[in-house]
């Protein structure tokens, strides 16, 4: 895959990207569609992987999602399914020098179906981009190999003690390092915490081009941000059940939940806690598809989740 401009944007994202004139303000709507098949967490591209679906807010959007899902449809052929806010991208300069294109940000979840549409569209595994994100083996290789050089020898390369210190914290805390543990909800704040070029709550501009693959712009500074929230999200809602089938095994739920979070969980504590939320019932039947003794298959209680969501029920993560 090639290297990208700033002007790709224009081709890359819609037949009508979004261009600021002059003391000009520009929207684009760009979505972050998840889906989790066989175990793999898996986000819905176009142009060769290397882009989000998105395109500009229109007068004839009735409103920001209407937009958003006009635009998805159109570029990949699906329905985007269950859809929030994620967040507004608004840094001076993102859509080429001389334009302030701000970018309203969707996340999306779903069950992946065959993309077409007029962007060669495709999914494609979000460690496909993040690869040092996945943890379920274990650490990542490249952390040592390949990140830490680099983040190191950026952390000391100031001459003010404190700023050496603060930014050796910062890549100690964002990659687990120094006795500390790991948090999957800290995607390096390079890719989504500060602007392109800039070390404001970033941790080292520079430091990742050769982990994961790239994408336009900052569109994976916007899919690192979509990672984040949702897994944050699968520890306070069931927003899991919008990934897998209407009836499922527990351990294929279970199975769902690493792959988003990028870690493996205890299988008794795991089970315990979907007891303890009472979000699934049995469907009375079994599947065989387990390699071993049949399964029973369960169902999501959307009427009691309904009833206790102001309670907070919650689908937690419980480590290993």
């Amino acid at each position: 895959m090639g290297t990208f401009r700033e002007g790709d944007l224009v081709e890359a994202s819609a037949p009508t990207a979004p261009v600021a004139a002059k003391n000009a303000i520009a929207a684009d709507l760009i979505a972050v569609l998840v889906a989790v098949t066989s175990s793999d967490p898996r986000v819905l591209t176009i142009q060769d992987r290397s882009a989000l679906p998105s395109g500009p807010f229109e007068l004839a959007h009735r409103s920001l999602q209407a937009g958003l899902r006009a635009w998805v449809e159109r570029q990949t052929g699906l329905p985007p399914g269950y859809v929030e806010q994620l967040y507004t991208f608004a840094d001076r300069d993102r859509g080429g020098a001389g334009q302030h294109v701000i970018s309203i940000s969707y996340l999306g979840l779903t069950r992946e179906q065959r993309a077409s549409g007029e962007h060669e569209a495709s999914w494609r595994s979000w460690y496909y981009y993040f690869p040092w994100e996945d943890h379920r083996a274990g650490a990542s290789p490249m952390i040592e190999t390949v990140l830490l050089p680099k983040l190191e020898a950026w952390a000391s390369e100031p001459q003010n003690p404190g700023l050496r210190q603060a930014r050796r914290q910062r890549v100690a805390i964002t990659f687990g390092r120094g006795g500390r543990a790991w948090n999957e909800e800290l995607i390096p704040e390079a890719l989504r915490g500060s602007s392109p070029g800039t070390t404001r709550q970033g941790v080292a501009p520079g430091a990742l081009p050769s982990a994961g693959q790239p994408m336009i712009l900052d569109h994976r500074r916007i899919l690192a941000t979509g990672i984040a929230r949702l897994r944050a999200k699968i520890k306070y809602r069931p927003v899991v059940f919008e990934l897998i089938p209407e009836t499922f095994t527990l351990l294929q739920l279970q199975r769902c939940v690493e792959a988003l979070a990028g870690r493996l969980l205890h299988k008794q504590n795991f089970r315990r806690l979907i007891e303890q939320q009472e979000l699934v019932e049995e469907t009375g039947k079994t599947t065989p598809d387990t390699g071993g003794r049949p399964a029973k298959l369960f169902r999501f209680r959307r009427e009691v989740f309904a009833q206790r969501a102001i309670a907070g029920t919650k689908l937690p993560i419980s480590r290993a």
